[in-house]
């Protein structure tokens, strides 16, 4: 006897109201701004969305989102999201997500008419971004100002995963509408994030799966022939749904174009789904992230982790090779992560697991970032020095303030020294330098992975301040030009930002950028240690210009810090509702000498000005002194604090704004 399953489905009895695509109205149309904003360029009229499980024969259960979104656009500026792009997981092997029942329609309103344009393929456009992930571009045909967009489409994914629900966009949003339907096999963890929320009706309804069997069964008959009849029995499988509802109308936008955002996805408001366990009939209970204890062992003991730092055969030669030159634990150190920046080149993609493994990569002389710093951990390890690797996540990823393994997408290296201080590596940026990562790294903590799998926090924070030093030495002449020397020097993130953007440049290219930046003409440049990353970057110029002293009425005016000065408040906005985020504490200083022609005196010069910032978060110095034809200036920025939080904003705004003043006040000569 033979059974065949051939069919299972996975039902809900849905109730839900519909709201109609493909329909507008003329009010919708005729719409000239928003009504609470007048400011926006455009608004989400609708942004709706169902999750929900779908059981497949073949490939268990699947993850089903259902969107529909409808845009209304005000003004010009509004036209950007006349371009939709969805994106979706697309590996060159394994498991996709596909994109379905995509249909989409602009509308205008024409001699007071109704016009209504469908999206057809031709406006459609699959676009591979890279080896894990696809998407697809729709452009809408015809639209304008005052045009509304309407578009739906459908993700189906195999991986048990809950796309985040965000509440915010950078337009307002007139109303949401979100369903997400999760069977009790499934356990979820729901955690609010940013600054906006709507609290989930939750109700508990009935869904069923039903699916049937085919029995076949052979008999034989007296004269030795057999006869094959089949059998089809209905199979029913009742279990509880838990249904989590969102709706709210008028949400205000979140402004996506404030300066020192970091990752403005950490303050959109919005909720996220993290799984936690699973619990199928007839199955243990499976944990998936309970603590960062269970989340790193989990990790460490995965094949493409752990295992990847206790390889070191592949590397054995080249090791020795080293060792027999470092004579001490910091020597090695140096030039073990020295070596592994030459030897293998980043391929560009992220990762807390490795994809080829190290020893191929290390073949290869091209690996992701774990391959990369598993390889660079494992190396330290052998050499005898104390190093673990330390699970991030980039800026972009957002920060995982809650334990999860989904939260990490990268992994960099932490030698541990006798003093109880420690060094941060990532081999992956050609520029960076010890405790100097990259800046996509800089995003508040990570978890070091002691052996064994334990772990503990690590601040990924550059305690000593980025620093900016710039010497500016001018001469003003009685026609009211100047010729100077400005000698800059850089360090920390700030020296490994400018080789980033300038070492591959020709030396003319960043003259030309330095000139039109400044407004001066360069005569003589310099740069030293460009490729020396561990000494700061010096640049020297030496530079005329008729552009920074100002004739009226027989007076010359000109500002001391000449093109140095800090010209705009950044901070726009009268409040903000996240916090500022620079990446790292920095100091930008100034020390001016200015030579003032034998015909000139002084009428009027800036007063001094000191002024900090609340819980030492930062200050600002201004100081000028005269000695005869001499003006000295000497100014100090300091930010200490890579964080400014929201409830310091409107005193960060006002600080800026005296130091906006005090940094374009004028001195003002006479002519004796």
């Amino acid at each position: 006897m033979k059974k065949l399953l051939f069919i299972i489905l996975l039902t809900f009895n849905i109730n839900a109201q519909e709201i109609k695509f493909g329909k507008v109205s003329k009010e919708e149309l005729e719409e000239k701004t928003h009504p609470l904003d007048s400011t926006a360029d455009a608004t989400y009229l609708l942004k709706k969305r169902k999750t929900y499980f779908k059981f497949d024969t073949n490939k268990g259960f699947q993850v089903v989102t259902d969107y529909h979104e409808r845009i209304k656009i005000y003004s010009k500026d509004g036209l950007n999201y006349a371009t939709k792009k969805i994106r979706y997981y697309d590996p060159q092997t394994g498991d996709k997500e596909k994109v379905s029942n995509l249909k989409a329609y602009s509308f205008n309103l024409v001699n007071d008419k109704i016009k209504k344009n469908k999206v057809t393929s031709k406006n459609i456009f699959d676009e591979k971004l890279n080896k894990y992930r696809s998407q697809k571009k729709i452009t809408y045909p015809n639209v304008k100002e005052k045009s509304v967009i309407d578009l739906k489409y459908t993700i189906t994914s195999p991986y048990w995963n809950i796309n985040t629900l965000n509440f915010q966009y950078g337009i307002p949003v007139k109303k949401i509408d979100y369903d997400v339907r999760i069977p009790e096999y499934f356990i979820f963890n729901l955690k609010n994030k940013g600054y906006f929320n709507i609290t989930p009706k939750q109700t508990n309804k009935q869904g069923e799966i039903n699916w049937a069997t085919r029995t076949r069964t052979s008999t034989r008959g007296s004269r030795g022939g057999s006869t094959i009849s089949s059998e089809v029995n209905n199979h029913k499988k009742k279990f509880n749904v838990v249904y989590y509802t969102f709706n709210s109308n008028n949400i205000p936008s979140i402004n996506e174009k404030e300066p020192y955002i970091g990752n403005i996805n950490n303050y959109r408001g919005g909720c996220e789904f993290e799984l936690s366990g699973t619990r199928f009939p007839n199955s243990l209970h499976k944990n998936y992230a309970t603590s960062w204890e269970s989340v790193c062992k989990t990790i460490y003991k995965s094949l493409n982790f752990g295992n990847e730092l206790d390889k070191s055969n592949y590397y054995k030669n080249d090791l020795k090779a080293i060792l027999d030159i470092a004579k001490s634990d910091i020597e090695k150190t140096s030039l073990i992560f020295q070596f592994i920046k030459s030897k293998v080149k980043w391929n560009d993609y992220y990762g807390k697991y490795t994809e080829k493994g190290v020893k191929k990569a290390y073949k290869d002389g091209s690996g992701n970032v774990a391959e990369i710093n598993l390889m660079l951990t494992s190396m330290l390890r052998s050499a005898g020095i104390k190093a673990n690797p330390v699970l991030t996540s980039t800026k972009n990823n957002g920060t995982p303030i809650f334990p999860t393994r989904e939260g990490f997408n990268y992994v960099i290296s932490k030698v541990n020294l006798s003093n109880g201080k420690y060094i941060l590596l990532d081999a992956t940026e050609k520029y960076s330098t010890a405790n100097i990562t990259p800046f996509r790294t800089l995003n508040w903590f990570g978890r070091e992975i002691l052996e064994g799998g334990n772990s503990q926090q690590v601040k990924l924070i550059p305690s000593r301040h980025t620093k900016e030093n710039n010497i500016l030495q001018v001469k003003i002449n009685e026609l009211g030009e100047i010729n100077g020397m400005l000698r800059t020097s850089l360090t920390g993130h700030s020296a490994m930002f400018y080789r980033k953007e300038n070492n591959l440049k020709k030396e003319d290219d960043v003259i030309s950028s330095l000139e039109e930046k400044y407004s001066i003409e360069i005569e003589n440049f310099k740069i030293l240690n460009k490729e020396k990353i561990s000494k700061p970057i010096t640049q020297t110029l030496k530079f005329t210009s008729e552009d920074f002293i100002e004739e009226i009425n027989g007076k010359l005016y000109f500002n001391p810090l000449f093109f140095l000065g800090t010209k705009e408040n950044p901070f726009k906005s009268e409040e903000r509702n996240f916090p500022v985020d620079y990446g790292m504490p920095w100091q930008d200083k100034f020390s001016v000498s200015i030579t003032i022609p034998d015909n000139c005196t002084i009428e009027s010069y800036p007063k001094n000005l000191a002024i900090g910032l609340a819980e030492g978060l930062g200050v600002f110095k201004y100081q000028i002194n005269i000695q005869g034809n001499k003006i000295k200036l000497s100014s100090v920025l300091q930010i200490n604090s890579n964080i400014i939080a929201p409830q310091n904003y409107v005193s960060l705004r006002s600080f800026y704004k005296q130091l906006v003043e005090k940094q374009t006040e004028k001195i003002i000569l006479i002519k004796k």
